[in-house]
Formats: C-alpha cells, sequence, structure tokens
C-alpha cells in the first residue's frame, strides 16, 4: 500500500498531512464560524484542536486513517481538515487477483469541515476530486463511502449532489457531535460508478 504520508493538490485546495504545525490554522479555521458545526466534530480552542490532531495522527500511525489539513492555495491559509479513514482489506483467497495485493478494498471520507469563507466554492469539491482519485485510482478501491448525520440535510444533499447513491439510514450508528447515539446516512461510490463521478466533480470544481 503506498505510504500514508502524501499530499494531494489540485488548482484550489492542497491537501496536506496533517499535523502539529496545522494547529493555529485549525484553530483559526473553526473559530470563524462555529454555528456551522451542529453536526460536525470539529474542534474548538487550542486545547481540543492539539487532541483532533493528536487523535488523527494515531489513527494513521495505526494504518487506518490519512488525514489531511485542508488548505486554499491562493493564499496557503488552512480552511479546514478532511481524512480518508476507515481503510479495510479483505481476505482475498489465493488464486485471485487480489491476493497479497498492495490495495485497499474499501475506506471512508469523512470528519470534513470547512470555515465560513471556503464553503461553497471549489474547495469542498476539488478535495472530493482529489481524495477519490487517489483512493480508485492509487489504492485500486472498490467501494468508498460518505456517512453524515441523519439530521445534518445539508451535508447529505451536497453528498448525493457529486453522484453518491444513498444506501439508508444506520441507526445510533455513531456518537454524535452533541453526545447522543447518531443516526447517520449512508453513501457510497463504487469504483464502476467512478468516471462518471469523476466527470461530475470536474465540471463542478470548473464551474465554482
Amino acid at each position: 500500500m503506498d505510504n500514508l504520508i502524501l499530499t494531494l493538490t489540485g488548482a484550489h485546495v492542497r491537501l496536506e498531512p496533517l499535523d502539529h504545525r496545522h494547529l493555529d490554522g485549525l484553530v483559526s479555521a473553526a473559530a470563524a464560524d462555529p454555528s456551522l458545526y451542529r453536526w460536525s466534530p470539529v474542534p474548538q480552542g487550542e486545547r481540543k484542536a492539539a487532541q483532533y490532531i493528536d487523535t488523527a495522527l494515531a489513527w494513521q500511525n495505526a494504518g487506518s486513517a490519512l488525514p489531511f489539513a485542508i488548505v486554499r492555495v491562493d493564499d496557503g491559509i488552512v480552511v479546514g481538515s478532511t481524512r480518508l479513514w476507515n481503510l479495510e482489506r479483505w481476505s482475498w483467497p489465493q488464486g485471485h487477483p487480489r491476493h497479497g495485493a498492495r490495495a485497499i478494498d474499501g475506506c471512508e471520507i469523512g470528519y470534513t469541515w470547512l470555515t465560513r469563507s471556503a464553503i461553497r466554492t471549489a474547495i469542498n469539491t476539488e478535495a472530493k476530486l482529489l481524495m477519490l482519485t487517489h483512493a480508485f485510482e492509487k489504492w485500486q478501491a472498490l467501494r468508498v463511502c460518505l456517512h453524515t448525520d441523519a439530521r445534518n440535510e445539508r451535508s447529505a444533499a451536497a453528498i448525493a449532489r457529486i453522484g453518491a447513491k444513498f444506501e439508508g439510514i444506520l441507526r445510533a450508528h455513531r456518537l454524535a457531535a452533541d453526545d447522543t447515539a447518531r443516526n447517520s446516512m449512508r453513501f457510497s461510490i463504487l469504483v464502476d460508478e467512478w468516471p462518471a463521478v469523476q466527470r461530475r466533480l470536474s465540471q463542478l470544481t470548473a464551474r465554482r
């Protein structure tokens, strides 16, 4: 499998491997408008942001996640965070083409949040394009999932807009940002759906 430390760069956004050098940027990005994050686990303040980075790096070191700081190309400012995580490697039988391959069979895009000034720009769309391209074309993933709090209608609409397919609601799926048992809307993109999603994301990025 590829090294879990890499930078993904587009025309509008640069996804840098998240580490403590991004601490001040994350704190500023999250503080711009905390009301945006009712349904998302976004750290407020330096202590919470440091813990957030520590947890992300622990997952990275365990080989289960690839966390990023979202950096705007134009000015180099940190505008949020995201990650590829829940990385799955299936136990393919001997003789199967994927047996022993350095591939990720499935993964998830999540922990995505943006500061107020980056919302409704090309940044989130291009970030998704970069991560999905890496997952499907470098890792040879068969499926990429996205989940959102069932109460977060804006997030669900944004996921559906890129072409991800709604699979249903997972009840009491995860701990919510408000410390309740969260129902999650589950979406997925399969490898044979990726070309159409790629075209869609490229078009959306160009429009913005």
